[in-house]
């Protein structure tokens, strides 16, 4: 039995998921694990396209049969925005939109209207 378990043995056997720092934003994107890796494809949900900035934490995912194939997943939610629970907020710099569960909607940030700035009155 000895015998039968050491050809099954893994030596250094990386994790299939690791959190990173990016060191090259953008997609593709370098991020550093255990040593930097470059050229990593950005993945988001349907519809929604993200580009990871640098110094930000990211979950790298290690796909095909020796983990050869990494991509980015996703960037560590920060306590910093202040969510409640079921809210949702898409935010960038200086802009964001929070999606409340009770139908309201915030909007913070110069709002634009096919290009046109759009001015609302208060009240």
């Amino acid at each position: 039995m000895w015998i039968a378990r050491q050809g099954r043995r893994q030596t250094g056997a990386q994790p299939q998921a690791q959190v990173g720092r990016v060191t090259l934003p953008g997609d593709p994107a370098g991020v550093y694990l255990s040593g930097e890796r470059r050229e990593l494809p950005v993945f988001a949900p349907g519809g929604y396209v993200w580009r990871p900035a640098a110094g930000r934490e990211v979950l790298v995912l290690k796909t095909g049969p020796d983990g050869a194939a990494a991509c980015v997943a996703g960037e560590r939610c920060g306590a910093e925005e202040g969510l409640e629970e079921g809210e949702v907020l898409l935010h960038a710099g200086k802009a964001s939109i929070r999606l409340s569960p009770d139908g309201t909607i915030w909007l913070e940030g110069q709002l634009r209207l096919n290009g046109s700035p759009v001015s609302l009155a208060e009240g």
